[in-house]
């Protein structure tokens, strides 16, 4: 009989999920495995652990017959997931069990550039060779040793230990993903992340390039944020979508403006005009929570008197520390200090925006007037100033608007476009309130880039090579591009060294990175790259020298927050079986890897700097003369945490839930002092002193125009391009393949087999094209001149402005791998880096205009 695959799934999951409920219903489960007499009963278990193959490790129960993992169920205990389960987690089985896995470690045979020729070698062999290369580079010059962080889940083992203990230079990934928005936030407002509502109390969001069911959101993958934008729909939640497409909002969006791309600055700017023209903004927040009714002079810099800001106050009539008791500061006005004109910030600020008027802003966006005066309407009645509300038995501001956004960042003036989003909810005195806006999902705690980023002192060259403290990038979100630019002429930007050895952990960056033929030139000058990864991915096969297979599911990994901003839990990844092949955990690695380049041991070495990282109290401390098992270090960190039963407690529960999060650290009114005792950045002085500092030493305009003390907007660099170049092209994630790196994977592939173009009807037919066309398209550098084209399907959507058109972040045969073949390629090749193209703070830009033809 013939049976079709898709048949076969069906009846499998029907009766895989009655055996499943058996178990739970009637007790004992028995399976016959092949091989073994009907009599023989087999051995079930059931290992909690964490997702391995998305980004927000939600928890899983893997079902384990005779040592071999047969499933993956989501653990109702964990906060993030309670129970369910995505496309991804259920799909990691076929990544476990990956023929087409590296099986053990390889050494290249020739050269590199080219599809890689290899020879298995013991771990021994491999490992020694790559620590004897660490030796010898530290020995020369430890800057010459860069490390590439990828998927890295156990930050304290890799980003922090290994890279403190080898000297390596970390390269991040983050500026490819939503830093540019981190930055903003981290400078504004003191919290790390970018924005996101809190769901249980928010009335009304804008979801601003937040591709609501089918991708993840602030510093989420996928389940948790849905889960709870459908509870907060049933209570009425309005959500308005800003995007160029309206991707998978549904039902779920009340309104939809189609923005252009690249103009989300002026829509926020317009926004912020609105709002102060109707007269909805949160004085009392403004005035003693912020910086707004510091007094600004003429010059751009604040009055000072003593070293101290000045306010007006109103009771004195005269200039007082705006921190002086009992003080009530004007926000509006000019006055007369010392013969000096002076103005409030907000003042100041109230004058800049009144030229970004709805009108204005519809013509640049691409959005009706009226949409954008109904919004901000909206968002001043739905903010209901003024009003409190008592959570935890503590009365609180009630401020119940938000934004959602977080990959939309990356963009050319996305550093800006976030402060200028942030200011909206500032005006509304929604940062920190009840329903307001959140920008972290963990507790409301002020991170260290507040004061850094605020107090940055630029540096004369030579420079390191992504140009910390640089006068091209003060705010520098280490961009790999970057760093791949600077390689290919170092002495443009005032670096007098050029790299020679890479690990390269977890990450593909000939592919997840922008600007692909950057990478391509860049690599080709490291004298020694390795690889640790499961897969023989592109980054590896073109040009490792070595690649170290790691174990995917199979390993201990974190420690890993668990909490999906109400709940406060802490999770690990446990194994659930033995590594697979010749494959090892990653932690098990990196202590080989020490041990062989000399880095393990004592003082200032590997464990006691893990000691630190994982902040190991005594008794708990590492010995810093013996290696330990991955398991022990867990299980001194578990009981360093006050967990009697140490790591076996995640063993046996897979995460540890510390209950709901107080309102008193939850909300950023609530702290105490509320804000954490900060001032927010209404007015950014400092961005005006670098930029004043960064002219004085002969940058171009093109790195400091940037760097203004207000958001200020501008034509983005690729309006520039030639009137040919007709069309934005968009990049977007599938949450199929989201930050998996798993396009390889069939169950997951089927969903969405190959990359295609994503375009509007009308503008396909006025260039003849037809749905499911083949065709070019041809991306330029507005810059350079530069041009670069791929070849795609075009399909028709009429979910898509017709001035933009729009690819999926993945594919690009992301691996050596015969399930990846003919799958199309990455859009990342067409995207350029470098001027024009990246933030102000080194942020990777995904826009680029484009002509589109047969």
């Amino acid at each position: 009989m013939k049976i079709s695959r898709r048949t076969f799934l069906k009846t499998s999951a029907v009766a895989g999920g009655g055996l499943l409920a058996s178990r739970f219903l009637f007790g004992g489960l028995e399976t016959l495995v092949a091989g073994q007499p009907p009599s023989v009963p087999a051995t079930e278990e059931w290992v909690p652990t964490t997702c391995w193959i998305g980004k927000q490790d939600c928890g899983i129960l893997a079902r384990r017959i005779n040592g071999r993992v047969v499933k993956f169920v989501g653990h109702p205990a964990h906060p993030r997931n309670r129970g369910t389960l995505c496309p991804k987690g259920v799909a990691q089985i076929m990544a476990l069990y990956d023929p087409n896995r590296v099986k053990a470690p390889l050494i290249r045979t020739n050269e590199k550039g080219v599809p890689g020729k290899w020879r298995q070698a013991t771990w021994d062999e491999a490992l020694t060779l790559v620590g004897q290369k660490i030796r010898e580079v530290r020995a020369k010059d430890p800057r010459l040793l860069l490390w590439q962080k990828g998927r890295s889940k156990s930050k304290a083992f890799y980003d922090e230990a290994f890279v403190k203990a080898s000297g390596a230079t970390k390269l991040h990934h983050g500026a490819f993903c939503s830093d540019a928005g981190y930055r903003a936030s981290e400078y504004t407002v003191g919290i790390s992340g970018v924005l996101n509502p809190d769901f249980r109390y928010t009335r009304y969001l804008l979801a601003w390039g937040w591709n609501l069911t089918n991708a993840g959101g602030n510093q989420l993958c996928w389940i948790t944020w849905p889960q709870q934008l459908v509870q907060a729909k049933e209570r009425g939640m309005k959500v308005v979508a800003i995007d160029p497409r309206l991707r998978g909002v549904g039902h779920f969006a009340d309104e939809w403006l189609p923005i252009r791309p690249a103009t989300d600055l002026a829509l926020a700017l317009t926004l912020c005009h609105l709002l102060i023209a109707q007269g909805t903004i949160d004085r009392e927040y403004l005035a003693k929570y912020t910086n707004a009714p510091f007094l600004v002079k003429e010059d751009g810099f604040f009055l000072k008197r003593e070293g101290k800001e000045q306010v007006w106050d109103l009771r004195s009539n005269a200039p007082r520390p705006y921190d002086a008791a009992g003080i009530d500061p004007a926000l509006e006005g000019t006055f007369v200090v010392d013969g000096m004109r002076v103005k409030p910030a907000f003042q100041v600020f109230q004058e800049h925006v009144a030229q970004y008027t709805p009108e204005w802003a519809a013509e640049v966006c691409g959005v009706p007037a009226e949409a954008i005066q109904r919004v901000a309407r909206e968002l001043g009645e739905n903010a209901h100033i003024g009003s409190t509300i008592v959570v935890d038995g503590v009365s609180l501001p009630y401020r119940p608007v938000a934004i959602m956004a977080y990959h939309m960042a990356q963009q050319e003036l996305g550093f800006q476009a976030v402060r200028a989003m942030l200011t909206v909810m500032m005006l509304l005195g929604a940062i920190g309130a009840v329903g307001g806006q959140r920008i972290d999902v963990g507790p409301w705690k002020i991170h260290e880039n507040f004061e850094k980023l605020d107090q940055i002192e630029i540096k004369d060259p030579p420079y390191n090579i992504y140009l910390k403290d640089s006068k091209f990038f003060p705010i520098n979100s280490n961009n790999s591009a970057i760093v791949a630019k600077v390689m290919q002429n170092p002495e443009k930007y005032g670096v007098n060294y050029t790299p020679e050895v890479l690990i390269v952990h977890m990450s593909n960056p000939l592919v997840a990175f922008a600007s692909q033929p950057d990478f391509m030139e860049a690599y080709k000058k490291f004298k020694f790259v390795v690889v640790i990864d499961p897969w023989l991915s592109k980054t590896a096969d073109l040009f490792a020298d070595v690649v170290l297979p790691a174990a995917t599911i199979e390993k201990y990994e974190g420690p890993l927050a668990a909490t999906d901003q109400y709940t406060d839990a802490t999770a690990l990844r446990v194994p659930p079986m033995k590594p697979l092949f010749q494959s090892r955990g990653d932690i098990e690695i990196y202590l080989d890897l020490c041990e062989k380049a000399g880095i393990l041991y004592g003082k200032g070495g590997y464990l006691d700097h893990l000691n630190e990282a994982l902040k190991l109290k005594d008794p708990y401390k590492l010995p810093l003369d013996r290696k330990p098992t991955v398991r022990e270090i867990f299980d001194r960190w578990a009981k360093s945490e006050g967990i009697p039963e140490g790591v076996a407690y995640f063993e046996k529960n897979g995460v540890k839930v510390k209950g709901p999060v107080p309102a008193t650290k939850f909300y950023g009114y609530a702290t105490d002092p509320p804000f954490g005792g900060i001032r927010h950045r209404f007015y950014g002085e400092s961005l005006l002193r670098y930029r004043e500092e960064m002219r004085k030493r002969g940058v171009a305009e093109i790195y400091w125009r940037d760097y203004t003390p207000f958001p200020t907007w501008r034509k983005p660099t690729m309006e520039g391009s030639p009137p040919e170049y007709d069309l934005y092209l968009i990049s977007y994630k599938l949450i199929e393949f989201k930050q998996s790196r798993s396009s390889q994977i069939p169950l997951l592939a089927e969903l969405a087999p190959r990359q295609w173009l994503e375009i509007n009807p009308k503008t396909a037919r006025a260039r003849g094209i037809n749905d499911g066309d083949e065709v070019w398209v041809e991306s330029h550098n507005a810059i350079t001149g530069e041009t670069r084209k791929v070849r795609v399907v075009a399909r028709y959507r009429e979910s898509i402005r017709p001035d933009t058109v729009g690819m999926p972040h993945h594919y690009g045969e992301v691996a050596r791998h015969p399930w990846t073949r003919g799958q199309g390629p990455t859009p990342n090749s067409l995207f350029f880096t470098g001027e024009g193209y990246v933030a102000n703070t080194a942020d990777q830009s995904f826009h680029v205009k484009v002509r589109v033809y047969k």
